[in-house]
């Protein structure tokens, strides 16, 4: 008898025991899949939203320089990089019939040959653009045909930028650019949109647009055939609302992020407000509306046991996919 009340005592501790285990082991499982939030205190700040793009530094219009008959240069007067005038004589030839005149008279002294140069004045060749030299083919006495390039002119420099065909519809005619050169990188160049391309081009099955983004100024050190970045201004906004673009998430064609319910201390109840968004710079969003300064949002994180579980379609954004009507910055 004895022996059966411990049993039934042993019995009682033993469920006791599990009991307890298993109301810790539910409320832990429970406090792990709760959702764990960071605040962020709404505050006005700026937003910039900016195209970046790529592209090789060409001349706007190159102009090769060559010879209406074949023959001789006697004296070339520029360098490369030389300014130059439109109609500005570049160098002095003499046709192939007059070189060998003025070879034959060489042999019978200089006052001969100063007789012949008189007669048969040498032709000047003439500056076709106002520009720069870009490329000097030849030297005083060397021979050349007509299908040889004397010299290479161009009027100015610009970046020939690739730019994306989901972005194109944002580039305008004199929109703001800033360049900055491989070559040089702490030095930037303010430039303009100068011209966008109305054919596109096709490569690895990605489309773009070439547009043309001419510097303001151009520096001495900007060469033809360098590497360019090109950051285009979209928009700029200063003094505005702005909360951290994954603090939205797009319900039922709403926006809404989650508040901090000021009346309780309870996270795992957030207040939904939903609010008007305005342009995005990709990591920051506008509010138009339904925020004020000093509201503070709750950010669910996530972790990587459930991540898959997570609303939006990206890892790295677990409110779900950002869509508004700003611009998208890259």
């Amino acid at each position: 008898m004895k022996f059966a009340g411990k049993k039934l005592w042993v019995l009682i501790l033993l469920i006791i025991v599990i009991s307890v285990s298993l109301i810790k082991y539910v409320k832990n499982k429970n406090a792990d899949e709760a959702p764990k939030y960071t605040e962020s205190i709404v505050r006005k700040g700026s937003i910039k939203v900016q195209i970046l793009s790529t592209g090789i530094i060409q001349p706007e219009n190159k102009v090769e320089i060559k010879a209406p008959v074949a023959g001789r240069v006697e004296k070339v007067l520029v360098n490369e990089g030389a300014k130059v005038k439109k109609g500005q004589v570049l160098a002095w030839m003499s046709s192939t019939e007059r070189a060998a005149m003025l070879d034959a008279a060489s042999s019978k002294g200089p006052k001969e040959v100063k007789e012949w140069e008189e007669m048969y004045r040498a032709t000047p060749i003439l500056a076709a653009i106002n520009g720069t030299v870009i490329q000097k083919n030849v030297e005083s006495g060397q021979t050349f045909t007509t299908q040889d390039a004397i010299l290479v002119m161009s009027d100015r420099l610009t970046v020939k930028a690739q730019v994306d065909e989901t972005d194109i519809a944002k580039i305008k005619l004199k929109q703001q650019a800033r360049i900055t050169l491989d070559a040089y990188p702490d030095a930037t160049i303010d430039a303009v949109v100068d011209q966008i391309a109305y054919d596109s081009k096709t490569v690895n099955n990605v489309t773009t647009y070439i547009v043309d983004v001419l510097p303001i100024s151009t520096p001495p050190y900007m060469r033809s055939g360098m590497t360019a970045n090109v950051i285009f201004n979209v928009d700029s906004k200063n003094e505005i609302i702005v909360v951290p673009t994954e603090a939205i998430k797009t319900q039922d064609n709403k926006s809404i992020v989650l508040l901090k319910d000021p009346s309780t201390q309870d996270f795992t109840k957030p207040l939904e407000q939903v609010v008007e968004t305005g342009i995005t710079d990709g990591k920051r969003t506008e509010i138009l509306s339904g925020l004020k300064e000093n509201d503070v949002l709750l950010i669910p994180q996530f972790d990587s046991k459930n991540i898959k579980n997570a609303t939006g379609s990206s890892p790295f954004s677990p409110m779900g996919a950002r869509r508004t009507g700003g611009a998208r910055a890259h």
